[in-house]
């Protein structure tokens, strides 16, 4: 799925604050540094373990490294193979050919539903449950959930609640970073009033335009409802949700908010909208998460001077704190693969992982001091002290048809909804139909 790409795209966030200056030298865990050294019981001493996910390049080079650790420890042999960006694709011909992986990373907790479903997932041991109470807060613990049964614990995160400015842009214009939603609008007039329209949308990924909607609503209906509106245990036509599009069309209903346009908004892809604001510099802030910092050095900024980010503003009593992730889950009931889910569950994994580019942990006990730079730093900062108030990506939450399909579903409602802002009770009727139809 689409919000898969989130947190692979993060593989390069450490190296893009590194290109700009910001990123201290650190030296990358081995099996002699301090993070493994001690040797471990070898517990499992020649038992071999296959675990799969998605991640290819420095994202697998990097997990490797915690799996070697984990390897010294215990003596067992991991094997890793990627299924690329499809998981499910990768994983469904194994799952009915009855020879899965040991483990599995999948990307989004739709997932862990699917596969219970079908009962292709092994309940977590107990040492394994009482890693994650120790560590996590019941809401992750409950994503990796299906049925009261725990059977995944979420091991890596993405950071989706961020809004992103060209700092150049801000100065000409005479303005500074807005803190809540009136701060930005009253920004958003200014830029526009100075000649540079304020945002650039990627309306042509409609897994963009719901992590608008999903920041908004989550900021102005709170956690509960966020979950309820999640779950469809209430309607699209709810009016909360009309409140959210309500703020959302005080944006997208100005022309001159938007660069080139709604229909040129429509016809831009993911990065197209940070290039617009960092390379083209046609527009001066894009709404979108962590992995916004790779695109935009590779458009020519430098993160921390020309591109800068603050935490999204604030819309009503919530400050909204939304994450992407994976989730590991066992495929097969062995002392092995509980035993490396046990491992990445911990602060011992947690803390390797950290040190390297291109992680977030959402292990309470995991210190942001163990990231490579601040801004990585400031961003683990974030996830932890939202405590219970943070919450996953809704439309990774939902069924793929609502959720996670090109021109179908909440993406091609949001995309009309771009177009014709409005039209919010068109919308809201809309979802309502699409959401019956997937969770039918």
């Amino acid at each position: 799925m689409r919000k898969a790409r989130a947190a692979a795209i993060l593989a390069g966030l450490a190296v893009a604050v590194a290109a700009c200056g910001n990123a201290p030298t650190t030296t990358q865990p081995t099996a002699s540094s301090p993070a493994t050294a001690g040797g471990g019981d070898k517990s499992l001493q020649g038992v071999k373990i296959e675990i799969a996910a998605k991640w290819t390049g420095k994202e697998q080079e990097n997990f490797e490294q915690v799996l070697k650790a984990f390897e010294d420890k215990t003596g067992a042999e991991v094997t890793y193979a990627s299924t690329n960006e499809d998981t499910a694709a990768y994983l469904g011909p194994r799952i009915q050919a009855g020879s899965p992986p040991d483990v599995a990373i999948l990307p989004q907790p739709g997932l862990v539903q699917q596969y219970a479903e079908q009962k292709a997932l092994k309940p977590l041991s107990d040492a394994v449950i009482t890693e994650i109470d120790g560590n996590y807060t019941p809401y992750w613990k409950e994503l990796g959930s299906a049925d009261g049964q725990v059977y995944g614990v979420l091991v890596k995160a993405a950071h989706k609640s961020l809004l992103w400015y060209r700092d150049q842009a801000f100065q000409d214009a005479g303005v500074q970073p807005p803190t809540n939603w009136d701060e930005l609008l009253k920004v958003s007039q200014t830029i526009a009033d100075s000649g540079t329209p304020p945002f650039a949308f990627c309306g042509g990924s409609g897994w963009t335009l719901t992590d608008v909607f999903e920041n908004v609503y989550l900021s102005v209906a709170g956690p509960e409802k966020y979950d309820q509106l999640s779950k469809h245990e209430i309607p699209w036509t709810d009016p909360s949700v009309a409140t959210a599009l309500e703020k959302i069309g005080q944006i997208v209903g100005k022309k001159e908010y938007i660069a080139d346009g709604s229909s040129g908004a429509l016809q831009s892809v993911f990065p197209d909208c940070v290039n617009k604001v960092y390379g083209q510099k046609k527009a001066a802030m894009v709404i979108e998460g962590d992995f916004v910092a790779t695109e935009a050095t590779q458009a020519g900024a430098k993160v921390g001077e020309d591109a800068k980010y603050v935490p999204f503003p604030k819309v009503g009593d919530t400050a909204p704190v939304m994450v992407g992730g994976d989730i590991a889950v066992a495929m097969k009931d062995s002392p092995g693969a509980m035993a490396l889910l046990q491992f990445l569950a911990s602060k011992e994994g947690g803390e390797i992982w950290a040190k390297l580019p291109g992680y977030l942990s959402p292990n309470k006990n995991v210190s942001p001091d163990n990231y490579p730079d601040e801004l990585t730093k400031q961003l683990g900062q974030t996830i932890i002290s939202a405590g219970d108030a943070v919450r996953y990506d809704m439309s990774d939450l939902a069924p793929s048809a609502f959720g996670g399909t090109d021109g179908k579903g909440e993406w091609k409602v949001l995309q009309d909804f771009l177009r014709n802002p409005a039209d919010i009770k068109g919308a809201q009727t809309a979802l309502e139909a699409e959401a019956k139809k997937a969770w039918k």
